[in-house]
């Protein structure tokens, strides 16, 4: 133990040291968030049951979006409510998604997370705690496997349940094992809330608050094909983009004013934007779920129409205000078409709500740019439809559909638009 203490520690320090040889701002390298998710309870059948997850190993992988020179994990017990013990946390380049290989890694780059010198981490309620730096390289698009050994599982998991990303469990510990063959698949992450690298100076990172069609409803499972993949792509690989991390903080059925699923994007914002290492750029794009949920049950008075459209512009207000005072540029994107959606059955007026929602969207100056997703995923001969070509359910895009929120998105934040659509294309996130 007292080994590993000491190699911790002097991990610890080369890597500090690497972040303020120089304190200029201009020159240093220092830390972002490559990676980062949005968190609430995991309930109902995103809860894993105890005796499955109490002494047992589970693997999560995740796709950075830009490379460093070290990295560091963040591990969350945001909602417990009791101290989470973990055994021991491992991250290693994980293999290409293969059934017949569960959670394979590359056992060579198989490394022992410490915190603060030591193989466990006991994180208080409520908290996240940050491993020590790992003095390894990686490059942007790395696949990193992240394997937790829980001592005993949490009463209440914080977690991301629509992780589009296959995760594995198994009794005992097998952390640093090459593949965990009879593991149990579920496509949820658990405890992981970021990855961040040690990057040049010129390297910030962007967050993106959303709902289901951020967080990649629609998307392929283990295909990173989310749009935000596809953005993060087209920015690292095309002129007037480099250096950009994207950090999807979408929640699948959120809303930006009451609670739906997950804490409100408005109750989010410190966390998910302020919060996370590197962050320069803010993106906002949810509000469907208010608009939708206004009727869902039964029609309203124009008034209620009228007072939702006023209180979610509102809120939008609020963001930008919140992200300029703390030197962020920002950026809104307009609402996608929903009218054929049989979950929310929308009508003429709530189509109205959406036209005046996107009108004020394409034409108030709080914001540095809109991007604007309607103009791009509409359906020309039915513009209160999505394209049957990006369409799944009426509401949420599919995998092409993504690839054209991607490049619009990059496009709207600098990368040139050809190029960023032929990056797009050839390496889908």
């Amino acid at each position: 133990m007292r080994r590993v203490f000491a190699a911790g520690v002097l991990a610890f320090a080369a890597v500090t040291a690497m972040a303020t040889a120089n304190p200029a701002p201009t020159s240093a390298p220092h830390w972002v968030a490559s990676w980062a998710t949005a968190l609430m309870i995991s309930d109902g059948a995103n809860y894993v049951p105890g005796e499955q997850l109490s002494h047992a190993t589970l693997r999560q992988s995740v796709r950075l979006s830009t490379g460093g020179k070290a990295y560091r994990i963040v591990l969350s017990n945001l909602f417990g409510t009791e101290p989470l013990h973990l055994s021991a946390v491992h991250v290693a380049k994980a293999l290409a998604f293969n059934a017949a290989s569960p959670g394979a890694i590359d056992p060579a780059s198989d490394r022992v997370l410490t915190f603060s010198g030591k193989t466990d981490v006991t994180i208080p309620v409520g908290a996240a705690y940050t491993s020590d730096p790992v003095a390894v390289p990686l490059a942007p698009f790395t696949d990193l496997a992240i394997s937790i050994l829980y001592d005993t599982a949490p009463v209440i998991e914080t977690g991301h349940p629509g992780s589009r990303q296959t995760s594995y469990i198994l009794a005992g510990d097998h952390t640093a094992d090459p593949a965990l063959t009879g593991a149990a698949g579920v496509d949820h992450w658990y405890q992981i809330a970021a990855v961040e690298v040690l990057s040049a100076p010129q390297t910030g990172a962007i967050a993106v608050v959303g709902d289901s069609i951020t967080d990649g409803r629609g998307s392929t499972t283990n295909g990173n094909d989310r749009w935000t993949n596809i953005m993060a792509t087209a920015l690292n690989t095309t002129p007037g983009g480099k250096g950009r991390a994207v950090l999807n903080a979408g929640i699948g059925g959120n809303c930006v004013l009451v609670v739906c699923l997950g804490p409100t994007a408005l109750t989010r914002f410190d966390r998910e934007v302020l919060e996370p290492a590197g962050v320069t750029t803010f993106i906002v794009y949810e509000g469907v779920n208010d608009l939708g949920r206004l009727t869902i049950n039964h029609p309203v008075a124009p008034a209620e129409h009228e007072a939702l459209v006023a209180h979610l512009i509102e809120a939008f207000q609020q963001m930008a205000v919140r992200a300029k005072a703390h030197g962020l540029k920002s950026y809104i994107a307009t609402i996608l078409p929903y009218g054929a959606s049989a979950y929310y059955h929308p009508d003429a007026a709530n189509e109205a709500d959406r036209t005046a929602l996107n009108s004020w969207i394409r034409s108030q100056k709080l914001y540095d740019g809109v991007i604007d997703f309607d103009a791009v995923m509409k359906d020309p001969a039915h513009p209160e439809r999505l394209n049957p070509a990006y369409d799944t359910d009426g509401l949420h895009a599919n995998a092409a559909g993504y690839v054209i929120m991607g490049v619009e998105a990059a496009k709207a934040l600098g990368a040139k638009g050809q190029a960023a659509h032929g990056a797009a294309r050839g390496k889908k996130g």
